[in-house]
């Protein structure tokens, strides 16, 4: 019986980072890593984004298990949100493991999931339908993997992050001949990598890059500041080499870093002396010329905090006249325009920048003939370009094409869509809705269009506040209205518009008033078009508008004085058995009489939370 396959990419597609597809076989579904992505410029004061998970939380008694690639960010930063409602296994190499279960940790929910299964190239794993198994690839992370899903029906490859590189050391060389073996088996569907897609000039050797980082930092005088990422083991190896040999200390900034750095050390994927670190303390003893600081920043993102060293915002270490600001990690093509704000800062901060990438064609993905090498070593019948914008997978699809993979056989996913294998075709099925799930702060998804709108508007046009009370039940407005504005424009300066700004409050208000079927939402939504329609006149902004209503009640309570009548009485109360003396003397008030106090009007306060 064949088996039935679908194949569905809930991220890595059409974007940069956020790698996370499922494999479906017969019912059962293989996770194939669980990435986020750092945000761009337009999702303002988001954290993070991760994948939507809707689709797999309908079906989370069909998922086998998640399989890692490796231990950056793209492909396991998103894994503590989905075990906190997932619990199935976790495969991963031993140093892809030991990142994973720092990541866990920081998730109070999930910080005693201990389901992870340590794997190599040499394991596999036999789940009936499916035989897991991996194979080893060139990636600036040790222990990198590629997976193989092999089925009735052929074989799924998925490559992770690769690159190929002649010169790699132990714990990051590709296995050529299990690569070999694979496509001599027969692959039905490649998931390769397409992040240099566009780059037709063959990558430096890691050797290029350590000698490029030593002579940068003997050639030095001063401070150099090495922005890297914090997962980028065999980089910060390299920094490391480079400092012991130029007779340079090595500062890290934040404890993710130093967990990291500990991490890789006890596992021996990381070696150096122990006194070439120093703490913060011993800076001062040391001169610029025998100091490097190591800068991942948070979540091992460094640009943003590069940002903050020039603004003077770090606490402990910030950029001096003639430090050296090394960005020896490559930035993706959306964070160029980030990066040329981040090289400006630094000059400002009286810093110099130097990039890796100035100099050499660094990067931990494979270029195009990179690509064409895996394709002619794998020989895929259908080939899915994957982990990168449009235009990279594309320019995947051009180099397969070169090769003669025919163009019906090469597919350009989106998020959500759904290619299925069954009886020797495969084709879109359909669709299923997947989303981008944003993280701000602790709030996890509760951010959505429609707050990222308001915020992109407070960023660029600011708020206007108006505040009006009224009186119902005379029909009128008892106070003129109270204007505030921030982000919009100057009050002092603009006083006629302020003047202009209130009467049209007034009117739109007073006509409500006078209108026999009030209602609270019209009364707003009429102050906030009439507001909205005048200042984009006058200004062409258009700021968010909060109109904020209080209302007078002056209906007052009834005094405790009581008239005579039914029930009163103005006879003093006697008691038979007590004096009359006494009787009135427990007959006199213990407190202020109520008719001698005065109450004041209470208020009835409406806000718009559009």
């Amino acid at each position: 019986m064949s088996a039935k396959i679908k194949i569905i990419p809930f991220g890595g597609v059409r974007e940069n980072g956020k790698n996370m597809y499922a494999v479906d076989v017969n019912g059962g579904i293989y996770i194939l890593d669980c990435g986020l992505k750092y945000p761009e410029n337009e999702l303002l004061g988001i954290d993070v984004v991760i994948p939507d998970w809707t689709y797999l939380r309908e079906n989370k008694d069909r998922i086998v298990a998640v399989f890692l690639t490796h231990g950056h960010a793209d492909a396991i930063g998103a894994l503590p949100y989905f075990l906190s409602e997932f619990n199935v296994p976790v495969f991963g190499s031993e140093m892809t493991i030991a990142l994973a279960k720092i990541n866990v940790a920081d998730e109070p929910k999930i910080k005693k999931f201990d389901d992870f299964h340590v794997i190599d190239e040499k394991t596999e794993i036999d789940f009936g339908d499916v035989v897991v198994s991996f194979f080893s690839t060139t990636h600036s992370i040790p222990e990198s993997l590629g997976i193989d899903l092999k089925t009735d029906e052929g074989q799924i490859i998925y490559t992770g992050d690769f690159k190929f590189d002649q010169t790699a050391k132990p714990g990051y060389q590709t296995d050529y001949a299990r690569l070999g073996a694979i496509g001599q088996a027969g692959v039905l569907a490649l998931l390769s990598d397409s992040a240099n897609a566009e780059n037709p000039a063959m990558n430096a050797s890691e050797q290029s890059l350590a000698e490029s980082i030593e002579e940068t930092f003997h050639y030095r005088d001063s401070r150099v500041i090495v922005a890297c990422v914090a997962s980028n083991i065999l980089r910060i190896q390299q920094v490391f080499d480079a400092a012991a040999k130029t007779g340079r200390k090595v500062c890290l900034t934040g404890k993710d870093l130093e967990k990291i750095v500990n991490t890789a050390m006890e596992l021996g994927k990381l070696t150096f002396d122990a006194d070439l670190l120093v703490t913060t303390d011993q800076l001062d003893d040391l001169a610029p010329n025998e100091i490097v600081i190591l800068q991942t920043g948070k979540m091992g993102e460094p640009i943003k905090a590069i940002q903050r060293m020039a603004n003077k915002q770090e606490k402990d270490f910030n950029i001096q006249a003639g430090d050296l600001v090394y960005i020896t990690t490559t930035p993706s093509h959306a964070m160029d325009t980030t990066v040329a704000q981040t090289r400006d800062m630094v000059y400002r901060a009286g810093g110099e920048v130097k990039a890796i990438s100035d100099e050499l064609n660094s990067s931990g993905h494979a270029y195009k003939r990179d690509l064409q090498l895996m394709l002619n070593l794998m020989k895929p019948k259908f080939l899915i370009p994957i982990q990168g914008e449009y235009r990279l997978l594309n320019a995947h699809a051009d180099a397969a094409m070169e090769l003669g993979i025919p163009a019906d056989h090469i597919f350009i996913l989106s998020k959500g869509d759904v290619l299925t294998y069954a009886q020797g075709d495969m084709g879109l099925g359909e669709g299923i809705d997947v989303s981008d799930t944003m993280i701000d702060g602790i709030g996890v998804g509760d951010i959505g269009n429609i707050v990222l709108r308001d915020r992109k508007v407070l960023a660029d046009d600011g708020i206007f506040i108006a505040v009006v009370t009224i009186d119902r039940k005379k029909k009128q407005i008892v106070a003129d209205p109270k204007i505030t504005s921030r982000g919009f424009v100057y009050v002092k300066a603009n006083k006629d518009l302020m003047q202009e700004s209130s009467q049209i409050i007034r009117k739109a208000v007073q006509n409500n008033l006078d209108n026999k079927e009030f209602d609270w939402g019209h009364l707003k939504q009429d102050v906030r078009e009439h507001l909205s329609h005048y200042l984009f006149e006058q200004t062409h902004r258009r700021p968010v508008i909060l109109p904020v209503i209080m209302e007078v009640n002056q209906h007052h309570r009834r005094t405790t004085k009581e008239k005579p009548g039914a029930g009163a009485t103005n006879e003093k109360p006697v008691t038979k058995s007590a004096p009359k003396a006494k009787a009135e003397q427990t007959a006199k008030p213990t407190h202020k009489p109520r008719r001698n106090r005065k109450r004041r009007p209470t208020k009835k306060t409406t806000t718009d939370n559009a």
